[in-house]
């Protein structure tokens, strides 16, 4: 696709879903996941990597939020799961799930492939197997496919340099309709992500997608220069983030920012690259809805969204923001969809009814008629909410109970673990 001034085009590819909910120590529900995807098809992002399709207790997961996709859910945002670059694998993905785009992934870098097979696979081998995994899904109708180069970034090392392109021109071949560039360990730096992403995005001549973290810090960087050298060469470029930055060890790209940087960068702001579509006024309502679901507080400094990312104390800062709010701030709060509403009726003060897991029928009523929720059936719906409440171990939110009174069959198959008759 093209923008109006004839470039390709930057995505997102959100992977909270995928990549953030295997960080240590934190978790999402499946409802807390559907809320996610919810609240990104809301924002306009382009895809969302929504979990793993081999994995037996994401099933009733995935196939509700395929389900809610069909019937219009989740607007236009693409649904895809994840799996190994194995035959078999995406096999039961594809028996299992009713899942229809799907990212497949294998180390490429010789110090993984060494170390991760143990001399039982050599990197040609590591092609095949590929190719072979890249085959039976397109055969198996999978209509988006992305290839994964796991360690991208340590690959092209001598006496090998050119594995990388071999890697990826096999995968195009064989039908792959994008490769992911994987900074795995957040190796690179902006200028080395540029030029390898640019270098594989001339020769392959499909789109990059650029799957960065943040060991040293570099994440949003590398994760927008990626994608420069992608429009640069000609195609376009998917970014993948997260809500927050969370992801494993010390994260990925974070959304926000990566949505700011290029929207009010030097030299970025004004070539229009990003998705049009991407509301960034939904921000603030998701990324407090993450940081609740996963018991991580939003860090004071975070980009766009943190406690203090408006506000001024300096003297010299305070005197120039209240006569000139640009000569401190790039972009308003508003922007981001910032307002004393948000906040209140989040965290209300005074007398406070909620409805949960050993709530009533009052209760549920009073919560419902305050947010302007319908009711289907009282008791069906106190059920459902009860359920709900005790998978996600946490209260209700007003959008959560306006999501179960909307889709209550779905939301009754994702709070289900197991496949049914198990």
């Amino acid at each position: 696709m093209r923008t109006e001034s004839g470039q390709p085009t930057i995505y997102l590819l959100d992977v909270t879903n995928r990549d953030a909910v295997q960080t240590s120590r934190i978790s999402l529900s499946k409802f807390q996941k559907t809320m996610v995807n919810w609240y990104l098809s809301g924002m306009g992002i382009h895809q969302s990597e929504m979990g793993f399709p081999t994995y037996t207790h994401e099933v009733n997961y995935i196939n509700g939020n395929v389900a809610l996709a069909e019937k219009g859910a989740f607007g236009d945002m693409i649904l895809s799961g994840w799996t190994p670059a194995k035959a078999d694998l995406v096999e039961k993905a594809i028996a299992q799930t009713n899942i229809r785009n799907l990212n497949i992934s294998v180390s490429t870098s010789r110090i993984m492939t060494e170390g991760k097979f143990q001399g039982r696979m050599d990197r040609e081998d590591i092609i095949h197997m590929m190719t072979d995994a890249v085959d039976v899904a397109k055969e198996s109708g999978i209509q988006l496919l992305g290839v994964n180069a796991e360690d991208a970034s340590r690959t092209d090392e001598a006496p090998d340099e050119d594995y990388l392109l071999r890697f990826a021109l096999a995968a195009k071949e064989h039908g792959a309709d994008r490769i992911r560039y994987c900074d795995t360990l957040g190796f690179d730096r902006a200028h080395t992500i540029y030029e390898s992403a640019k270098r594989l995005a001339h020769a392959v001549q499909i789109p990059i997608e650029l799957h960065c973290h943040n060991d040293l810090g570099y994440v949003v960087a590398n994760s927008i220069e990626g994608a420069m050298g992608a429009i640069d060469a000609g195609v376009d470029a998917y970014i993948n983030t997260t809500v927050n930055g969370m992801g494993e060890r010390a994260g990925n790209a974070d959304m926000v920012s990566v949505i700011l940087a290029i929207r009010k960068s030097r030299g970025l702001r004004e070539r229009n690259l990003l998705d049009p579509t991407i509301d960034l006024t939904k921000a603030w309502t998701i990324c407090n809805y993450v940081a609740d679901a996963f018991g991580v507080p939003i860090p004071i400094n975070q980009v766009g969204v943190g406690a203090n990312a408006f506000a001024h104390e300096s003297g010299i800062h305070a005197d120039g923001v209240l006569k000139d709010r640009h000569n401190y701030e790039l972009y308003s709060p508003e922007e981001l969809g910032r307002g004393e509403d948000d906040y209140c009726e989040k965290h209300p003060t005074g007398r406070v009814i909620t409805t949960g897991e050993y709530g009533g029928r009052a209760g549920m009523k009073h919560v419902c008629e305050q947010h302007n929720i319908p009711i289907f059936d009282e008791q069906e719906m106190l059920e459902l909410i009860m359920a709900v409440n005790a998978h996600n171990q946490l209260p209700l939110t007003p959008d959560e109970i306006r999501f179960i009174a909307e889709y209550p069959e779905e939301v009754r198959q994702i709070v289900r673990m197991w496949p049914a008759g198990e």
